[in-house]
């Protein structure tokens, strides 16, 4: 797998624009009209937003992504779970913030193409013969677009994700464009470059600090800087920040001024004044003959914005899944580019959410209630997971402290605001976060409950029992090559449960038997072997180490381990049939897949049992332990045995004589 370089090319600058901008560009969308709600347009109002909006950008974007998070590169991936791959040796409870910024990552997923789509399509309000446009036309509009995004996303983004930089591309200039054009309406607009506004505004203006909940969706595509760091590198979307950074401000700064210029003293903006004036603080920069354009090149904007999220939101979960913090799903690769994967499960859930979103709050005014609540949970856990890295490297103690304080005050700051929008919409976002958590809690917890109660014994303790199974003729030939997969780390330990299949539940002679482990390693992608003979010709170990990155497909690997092994003469896998052995007939591979139950003789406390009764029914709802590790379900055999983590201690059971 080839891992992306960090040389800065126009081919690399251009997937940056097309990969990673698309939510932090599309945000000129709709943030000056979160500010402006029902607001009277004041100097005060405009140069203290524009202030927070800048001040917010450069601390939250430029420093905290841009220069510093970026720098926590694993092997040239970005993101929660890669970060967490890093640090999570450290400290175990750190799987909580993974698992929490992971979740809010997937609900910001849910919410992004909704509000970027109908927020574009509500342009077309501006115009004169449209203007007063019926809600419901709205709706309709977003979810075809909705459906037919979601559709195509079976067939890879492979041929149209070449469009993606130059749209974006296009909308980036546009924005620059369109503010430069009204950027002199009211120069005092440049008054906002100084944080003293920003101050000014949070202390004197009536309920200004509320208002930050507004601002803060300046910024909302920042995590997606770090997540896609493995599409292009960090010096291109350092790089290309310059330009879009610029874009971005530009066009904030023309909004600003044409507010100020057209504002009317006392007048407060209601709903009804913004449907018989057509008024959008966007789409009010263009000219009436270019509103069409505009609004599809804004549309088209959303939609590249719209995928990235979707996109990453496959990756989360398939790194998630090879994290044990995941079920099991099934995953397609529509195309042979990196990174291309397409989750149907995952894809139809989010579906099912973005139409949800948009029939719930049906304007995009109403879904900013829910926006941003998601990603400022996920910078939280950010910064918490960042910091744990910095001691890693050995930071100095005062830096990380400064980090980790500075940047918490204010992440808390936004935290607090967004959450008086919790009544107004954010709990839909919290609700859709906690459901995704407590998917991945479970997993994990019931995982550890599990390997609380796993017995591994001695191997060489069973060698002798195994020889002597094998060579045993009056026992019926269960297969030539039996595989089992394990779980054990040490190559001299196996599970009981294993011997117990092998040697007392119906015996199962072999000629060769082959134990298989599979270890997720920190580092994406790994992907190595190693065998261990225990008994050349006879029992032997292989374990395959990949990382989090790497699709387990076991049966591929095995087959091109056992090729290289027959290669270097170090097995022989000729069946050991006398008439089949003459010919030379390759002997059957047998994979062995043992599937726990959950024992009705257990006496677990009540937490533990309803996670375990929720485990083994997301369990009963994904991949299957053979699917998901790729084996061909034809040479595979599934031995169900019952888990017991907490035998019943306490039965009372007297006997009578007659």
């Amino acid at each position: 797998m080839k891992i992306p370089t960090n040389k800065v090319t126009a081919a690399g600058l251009l997937i940056a624009l097309g990969i990673i901008y698309g939510d932090i560009g599309t945000s000129p969308l709709y943030v000056f009209n979160s500010i402006i709600g029902d607001r009277e347009v004041t100097e005060e109002l405009i140069i203290g937003t524009l202030s927070c909006i800048i001040w917010t950008l450069t601390l939250q974007t430029t420093i905290k992504y841009v220069i510093l998070i970026l720098r926590a590169d694993n092997r040239g991936e970005g993101g929660t779970f890669a970060l967490y791959a890093l640090v999570r040796r450290r400290k175990k409870w750190l799987v909580i913030p993974a698992m929490i910024g992971g979740a809010a990552l997937l609900a910001d997923g849910i919410i992004t193409p909704p509000i970027s789509i109908t927020s574009a399509v509500e342009g077309l309000g501006e115009l004169a013969s449209l203007r007063g446009m019926p809600e419901d036309t709205v709706v309709m509009i977003v979810i075809v677009i909705l459906s037919m995004f979601f559709f195509l996303q079976q067939f890879g983004t492979a041929s149209i994700g070449k469009l993606f930089g130059p749209i974006m591309f296009v909308w980036f200039t546009m924005l620059a464009v369109l503010g430069v054009v009204h950027v002199f309406d009211d120069l005092s607009i440049f008054k906002a470059l100084s944080p003293y506004y920003a101050i000014e505004f949070l202390r004197n203006y009536p309920e200004g600090f509320w208002l930050l909940g507004a601002v803060f969706l300046c910024t909302t595509g920042a995590e997606a800087l770090y997540s896609d760091l493995g599409h292009c590198g960090r010096d291109n979307i350092r790089t290309s920040w310059i330009y879009v950074k610029t874009c971005l401000l530009i066009n904030y700064f023309g909004q600003g001024a044409y507010l100020l210029s057209h504002r009317q003293p006392g007048l407060i903006i209601t709903e009804e004044i913004k449907k018989v004036q057509g008024i959008n603080a966007f789409y009010d920069l263009m000219p009436e003959w270019f509103i069409i354009p505009g609004v599809i090149i804004a549309t088209m904007a959303a939609i590249t914005a719209s995928q990235a999220m979707i996109s990453g939101a496959f990756t989360l979960i398939s790194e998630a899944m090879r994290l044990n913090l995941w079920p099991k799903v099934k995953i397609r690769y529509p195309s042979e580019e990196k990174g291309q994967l397409f989750i149907p499960a995952i894809n139809f859930l989010l579906y099912l959410g973005c139409v949800g979103i948009v029939l719930y709050f049906r304007k995009s005014s109403n879904m900013e209630a829910a926006y941003g609540l998601a990603i400022i949970v996920t910078m939280l856990m950010t910064t918490i997971l960042f910091a744990n890295y910095l001691v890693l490297h050995r930071v100095k103690a005062v830096w990380i402290y400064a980090f980790l304080i500075s940047y918490f005050i204010v992440e808390m700051g936004y935290f607090v605001a967004l959450m008086d929008k919790f009544i107004h919409g954010g709990y839909i976002t919290l609700m859709i976060g906690g459901v995704m958590f407590l998917v991945m809690y479970v997993w994990y917890r019931a995982r550890k409950i599990k390997n609380r109660y796993v017995e591994f014994v001695r191997m060489e303790h069973y060698i002798p029992k195994i020889q002597e199974l094998s060579n045993d003729r009056a026992v019926p030939k269960y297969a030539t090559h039996l595989v089992y997969l394990t779980s054990a780390n040490n190559p001299k330990e196996i599970e009981h449960k294993i011997i117990y299949s092998i040697l007392n539940k119906k015996p199962k002679r072999a000629d060769i038997y082959w134990f298989v482990h599979v270890d997720t390693m920190d580092d994406p992608y790994t992907c190595e072997y190693k065998v261990e003979h225990i008994i050349p010709n006879d029992i032997i170990r292989v374990d395959f180490r990949l990382g989090f990155r790497m699709e387990p497909r076991i049966n591929l690997m095995f087959r091109k381990v056992v090729e290289d092994l027959v290669a270097n003469k170090e097995v022989n896998i000729i069946s050991r049939y006398e008439s089949l052995a003459s010919s030379n007939t390759v002997g059957d591979f047998q994979f062995m897949v043992m599937e726990k139950y959950l024992s009705q003789d257990n006496e677990l406390p009540f937490l533990e049992r309803v996670i375990m009764k929720l485990h083994f029914w997301l369990k009963e709802h994904s991949l299957s332990e053979e699917r998901g590790f790729g084996l061909d379900v034809a040479n595979v055999t599934v031995e169900k045995f019952p888990l017991i983590v907490a035998p019943v201690t306490n039965l009372k059971l007297k006997r009578i004589e007659d």
